[in-house]
């Protein structure tokens, strides 16, 4: 089997959840022979990251363990993408532990405050925002730092969304972090290219990871439909016929990761179906 990423090093953030983007993304990197940092909030920190909502530490050690059984080294740390110090700190971790930093996938996110525009808090915008966009600057600049200190080039991917493109209701904080997304990997871009480090983002549309599902449930009942005509109808307007699948967004990650990606940068590459054409 063909290991394009062997001898390297991958931190995916927001790798803590069973059956979330983070851990496709994980697994698939490990399928490509990288060995990998898995990384999340790891246990409750205030009211924005319920432990029903983050990865917990038990969690990432499940599927650390799982992930060893591909023939890599696997480690995972707790990390709150919201302090730059802990962002670093995962930076230095990943070095350490396995001797270099080659891709850094920014993938924590928070998609579970959802509200109407007129009953958004302050709090709720802020703590969607400092994760989404600030901590995927920490991300970034954490990653980019050591990549250039190395001399070897790197990789740097994040996972924005469909909503990086379009706008949607009861998302505005969601939607504007996403968005900055854009901003953020075409300005980095231009300042890593002269260093071989590439940055881009893949943009999926909606996945029924956890998270996924408990979007159904809100928008389902905001629309007055049951779950089953509420997928039904989202399905129908994708060109393909169906939602994206975790798979589908990790196998865009590791393509962009590999030497064969190594011309492209800046960009934000849609994994929607054809739902999202921008």
């Amino acid at each position: 089997m063909s290991r394009p990423l062997a001898g390297r090093t991958a931190v995916i953030t927001g790798s803590g959840r069973k059956g979330g983007l983070g851990e496709a993304i994980a697994l698939r990197l490990a399928q490509d022979g990288a060995n990998i940092v898995l990384s999340d909030v790891g246990t409750s920190r205030d009211s924005a990251t319920p432990d029903t909502m983050i990865g917990l530490s038990s969690e990432m050690e499940e599927i650390a363990a799982a992930i060893r059984a591909e023939g890599v080294e696997v480690s995972a740390k707790a990390c709150d993408v919201r302090n730059r110090d802990e962002v670093q700190a995962l930076a230095d971790h990943a070095v350490a532990a396995h001797g270099s930093l080659n891709i850094w996938v920014n993938n924590a996110g928070i998609g579970y405050i959802v509200k109407p525009l007129l009953d958004v808090t302050e709090e709720e915008w802020r703590a969607v925002i400092d994760v989404n966009l600030t901590g995927t600057f920490y991300g970034v600049q954490a990653a980019a730092q050591r990549m250039v200190a190395a001399k070897k080039g790197g990789r740097i991917v994040n996972v924005a969304s469909q909503a990086a493109k379009s706008g949607f209701p009861n998302m505005q904080a969601y939607t504007s972090s996403k968005h900055g997304l854009v901003g953020l990997v075409r300005s980095a871009a231009t300042e890593l290219g002269e260093h071989g480090i590439t940055v881009n983002n893949v943009c999926p549309n909606h996945v029924t990871t956890g998270l996924g599902a408990w979007q159904n449930e809100y928008f389902a009942q905001k629309q007055g439909k049951t779950i089953e005509q509420y997928m039904k109808d989202m399905a129908a307007r994708i060109p393909m016929g169906r939602p994206g699948l975790p798979q589908d967004t990790a196998n865009a990650v590791a393509f962009l990761c590999q030497d064969a990606a190594g011309y492209i940068t800046a960009e934000s590459l849609n994994v929607s179906g054809g739902e999202e054409p921008h």
